[in-house]
């Protein structure tokens, strides 16, 4: 039995048209089935949680990168249930690291033929997350887009980024990982389960979803005249090789700063979050 987990709202309603295809495919291969639609934000960790409590095992996300979490974070114990995708989002970066392809045909195929395999998923203080955590401009940047309502799209986006440019401050921190402390300005600091965030940008383009690590990427010292340089590296997927970057793979880390920041985790704004993040491996199971 499939539960699915559908926001109607994901992809600005693209969800909606996805609806009957994976209704008519699943009842096809005559697969047991119940969708379960949300109705407001955060409503798919409440779903999640009682399917869970009532014995499920099989739980599928129908939506975007925001539907992910919210499912990943409702489920009780993820070393007892299956986990799925059906992306229907703007994004999909999860998915797109996972192998899963937004054709919504295929998508439910996977559900239907293939044997799920373990899959790594990280911890932020009690928040999970499975693609990405992190802090920096990125994050700044996406607050600013959430306050402008009267820009769309790109446009949006690229006013955001322009204003960050002028403004953003790096954040001076102290960073934990397996016994070693160090220092750093900091433009950018981010664990990544999954290769990409915010759409396609491939902020860990090496990164492999079952191996036990997360690839912590943090832009280092860097300021003035340098930054738009590093956000194109940034945007062309080249962000790992720079010299400015310290690159490493870590299963746990955590860091201190002298200013409160907001965390995002798979997108989500978390305000005033400890940076404190542990990776899970070999207890989710999730077809892919």
């Amino acid at each position: 039995m499939l539960d699915i987990v559908y926001n109607p709202n994901a992809g600005c309603g693209l969800a909606r048209s996805y609806r009957p295809t994976v209704e008519k495919r699943l009842s096809s291969s005559g697969v047991d089935f119940a969708i379960h639609e949300t109705s407001c934000e955060k409503d798919g960790i409440r779903i999640a949680r009682e399917l869970s409590e009532n014995g499920s095992d099989k739980i599928i996300a129908m939506g975007g990168d925001g539907t992910v979490n919210e499912v990943l974070n409702g489920i009780i114990d993820l070393s007892s249930v299956i986990f799925g995708i059906i992306p229907c989002g703007s994004g999909n970066d999860f998915a797109a690291s996972a192998g899963i392809p937004t054709e919504v045909h295929q998508a439910v195929d996977i559900l239907i033929t293939k044997e799920p395999k373990y899959t790594d998923y990280m911890e932020c203080s009690g928040v999970r997350g499975i693609n990405a955590i992190g802090t920096g401009i990125d994050v700044d940047i996406l607050m600013r887009c959430m306050k402008k309502g009267f820009l769309k799209g790109k446009s949006k986006y690229f006013v955001s980024l322009l204003i960050s440019l002028f403004k953003f401050e790096n954040y001076n921190l102290k960073l934990f990982r397996e016994g070693r402390i160090t220092s750093h300005n900091a433009m950018i600091l981010c664990v990544a389960n999954g290769r990409q965030f915010g759409g396609g940008i491939k902020i860990a383009p090496e990164a492999i979803i079952d191996d036990g690590f997360m690839d912590l990427v943090l832009v280092d010292n860097i300021s003035g005249r340098r930054i738009p340089g590093a956000l194109i590296k940034l945007m062309q997927g080249k962000i790992t090789h720079q010299d400015f970057t310290l690159f490493e793979r870590v299963s746990e880390t955590s860091a201190e700063f002298e200013k409160p920041i907001s965390v995002q985790i798979d997108g989500e704004i978390y305000q005033d979050m400890r940076f404190d993040v542990k990776l899970t491996h070999n207890e989710l199971k999730m077809y892919r």
